[in-house]
């Protein structure tokens, strides 16, 4: 539990003193009464939990804590270092009992809340009155029994929904997005999200997820992957403490048959075994219903579509939310392919939460309240005509994102209206080759081409830079800058998709920062990207490495094989190896490495595609280290083969996989090195044009799977011309 302000003082004295205390030195040091320390004290025992301490009493001795010293620090630390907090902030206060009362279900004396919050008791029954409202909206109601205390009274799934509500309405999920992202479970210890559950579940819960490499999960929006972390780290809490929500077999039945219940049933295999535990089916059509109703990122996912614009009741649905949100403006809209598939794709996750009830937190909806008061009231209309269609209320948060949704339409139809130009956009990553790519592409699909993307490393940026561009979007901490800047989530959520449309739509109506540039100069800068990308592909390295090699000796391998020179080896392999530290480029959801970097050790723009094979050439130290990993990758590729179809002498190209684990079964690594030269920024659009393709043609990445070197460097050829002729087709404005 967590320790009060006043068991916190007391505390603190105990760990300042060698010796057992009398409860009235306490009482004096603290300033408050023997009475008030001796009723504090009865909660001693339980405020300790977590610490390897033991509170002690002994009559005509007095009060001490046990244990060693080292724990005795570590309970100083973190009561020195805990928060402030003012009992004079009502709407704090409140908001800190709904906590107190959700985290324990069982009674507790008034009392005990007036310790806590350092109020009266008639304070705290004036506060209940409050929080009691709050919880009826979850059919939770607190009950008041004269000498015993409080209780909640209710359905554990109505608890369920009250704490997940309560989490995402007070609680900032940056703590749990950096310990997803990078390991930092101190920072989830100290987070608010950390004092409501307990830390170690929500840890183990995410290395779960994180160890499954499933696309759908790991390509779930930040709020949805927090939202679902959450979810079951609730439910897994009160599993162990014997709390299980009672089966409805009728809408759980519905779910068996969805594609998304097989994937919610691999989550709880993994939680049963991390937890050893047994979960019940209704905590698996849970988990299926919080994926469904979730949002993602770009990427192709396995499953048909639910909707679709050619399905004629769908359709009829769309025209009829267009005319209630406004008739004149309707034809346009009707009309504007962009708005109709973004609401769509909108809609899918919105018929799930509206089904079954499922709540939505949306961050920005007072500020679309205040600054668009006339778009939201008519897209209120737009939400009932939705409502009726599917039989129940919509609430305003799904109200407030299809307000973005209309509106952002509707200044797309405005700027057809008048005379608008080209917004530069700099993208911004520590290489200007991966994240930055992956970013430039989501945003050349929103705004096609109303901006020109230029993609950056962070020491790329030079006053020349600057002055051409209108402003920076960046996911990796930058200087200040003289123009402006857009700190974004890697993956560009609907939050951050808003700030940029906003400052587009701004940008595009003020005067060019610059003169367009001459033909001559447009000439040059053809002439110089058509030289770069001979030069990629007359060197394009396609070869084999052991499937069974471990990540540094493969490094190793790749670094020989891009210099002879050893002085230049040595950087290449420092640098790839650096950039794997900042974040690790096996992307095991595509199924491929992609190891990117600018290095002083390579002379000209190189891309290289390793694959997976026996290979005779992998360099061993010994004969006995060559047996020994040629037997290994016979065990490896026969293990897989096995699995997937039984056992086999010959096995298929794409089936052969890297087997070293931290390799996590990818079937080919792309090597991109650009030199520290004047093309610098040419050879990063190059190469990091081939990263996009991997990501969005699917049909480069199975010609690499088949292993069939002349197909692949047809398909990258090709891919190459396409990016060639996209900048010719810029420059002659056809």
């Amino acid at each position: 539990m967590e320790i009060g302000a006043r068991m916190r003082q007391i505390f603190l004295v105990l760990l300042n003193q060698k010796e057992p205390v009398s409860v009235q030195e306490v009482a004096e040091q603290i300033g408050k009464s023997k009475r008030t320390v001796q009723r504090e004290l009865e909660y001693a025992k339980q405020s300790l939990k977590g610490y390897d301490l033991t509170f002690h009493s002994k009559t005509g001795v007095g009060v001490w804590l046990e244990g060693s010293e080292e724990e005795k620090e570590r309970l100083k630390r973190e009561l020195s270092d805990a928060d402030g907090y003012d009992g004079g902030d009502r709407e704090e206060r409140r908001k800190r009992l709904i906590l107190e009362i959700l985290k324990e279900k069982g009674l507790k004396k008034l009392f005990y809340y007036s310790s806590q919050f350092q109020v009266s008791e008639a304070t705290i029954r004036t506060d209940l009155d409050v929080v009691g409202k709050w919880l009826e909206k979850f059919d939770l109601h607190v009950g008041k029994k004269p000498g015993s205390g409080v209780v909640i009274l209710g359905e554990e799934e109505n608890y369920r929904k009250a704490l997940r509500a309560f989490i995402q309405e007070n609680i900032d999920t940056k703590a749990v997005r950096e310990a997803y992202e990078y390991d930092r479970e101190d920072a989830l210890k100290k987070s608010g999200i950390g004092k409501i559950l307990n830390d170690e579940i929500m840890c183990r819960v995410m290395e779960c997820l994180r160890g499954m490499n499933h696309t759908k999960v790991l390509t779930l929006t930040e709020n949805s992957y927090v939202g679902l972390v959450i979810h079951i780290s609730i439910a897994i809490n009160r599993i162990l403490k014997g709390e299980v929500i009672e089966s409805n077999a009728k809408w759980q039945e519905e779910l068996s048959k969805d594609e998304d219940y097989r994937l919610a049933e691999e989550i709880v295999e993994e939680l049963e075994e991390e937890f050893e535990i047994q979960i019940p089916d209704v905590e698996i059509s849970y988990i299926c219903l919080h994926i469904k109703g979730s949002k993602h990122e770009k990427v192709a996912l396995e499953g048909t579509e639910v909707l679709d614009l050619e399905n004629r009741e769908v359709q009829q649905l769309l025209n009829q939310m267009i005319d209630a949100f406004d008739e004149k403006a309707g034809y346009l809209l009707k009309q504007d392919d962009e708005f109709l598939q973004g609401l769509l794709a909108h809609l899918q996750p919105t018929f799930v939460r509206l089904k079954h009830n499922m709540q939505i937190q949306n961050p920005v909806l007072d500020d679309i309240k205040k600054e668009y008061p006339d778009l939201f009231e008519k897209c209120v209309r737009v939400g009932n005509v939705l409502g009726e269609k599917l039989n129940c209320p919509v609430p305003e948060e799904e109200i407030g994102f299809l307000t973005v949704h209309f509106g952002a339409a509707l200044v797309r139809l405005e700027g057809q209206k008048e005379q608008i130009r080209r917004v530069e956009i700099g993208v911004v990553c520590s290489s200007g080759i991966g994240i930055s790519r992956l970013m430039s592409s989501k945003l050349e699909k929103q705004f096609g081409d109303r901006v020109r993307i230029s993609t950056y490393g962070k020491n790329d940026i030079t006053p020349y830079i600057v002055s051409n561009t209108d402003f920076f979007i960046t996911s990796i901490p930058m200087e200040k800058s003289e123009i402006p800047v857009i700190d974004v989530s890697p993956l560009l959520n609907e939050t951050d998709m808003e700030r940029i449309r906003r400052m587009v739509y701004q940008y595009e109506r003020m005067p060019a920062k610059k003169e367009e540039e001459t033909f001559s100069d447009e000439l040059t800068r053809i002439h110089q990207i058509a030289v770069q990308i001979r030069t990629v592909i007359e060197h394009l390295d396609i070869y084999e490495e052991d499937s069974a090699i471990g990540f540094q000796q493969l490094v190793e391998q790749i670094a020989k094989r891009c210099s002879p020179y050893q002085d230049r080896q040595e950087k290449i392999y420092a640098d790839i190896m650096r950039r794997e530290e900042i974040a690790t480029q096996v992307y095991a959801e595509f199924g491929f490495a992609l190891l990117h970097n600018r290095s002083e050790g390579v002379v000209r723009p190189t891309l290289a595609v390793c694959l997976p094979g026996k290979c005779e050439k992998t360099e061993f130290t010994s004969a006995e280290r060559a047996r020994e990993a040629f037997e290994e990758t016979k065990r490896a590729n026969t293990d897989f083969e096995e699995m997937k179809h039984g056992p086999n002498d010959s096995m298929k190209p794409e089936d052969i996989r890297f087997t070293d684990p931290y390799m996590k079964g990818i079937s080919a690594v792309f090597v991109m090195l650009v030199p520290v030269d004047e093309h610098l920024q040419i050879n990063n659009e190059i190469l990091g044009y081939i990263s996009t393709m991997l990501i969005e043609d699917y049909e480069l990445m199975e010609t690499v799977e088949q292993k069939d070197e002349d197909e692949i460097r047809e398909a990258i050829t090709k891919n190459l011309k396409k990016y060639f002729q996209k900048i010719v087709t810029e420059v002659s404005g056809v």
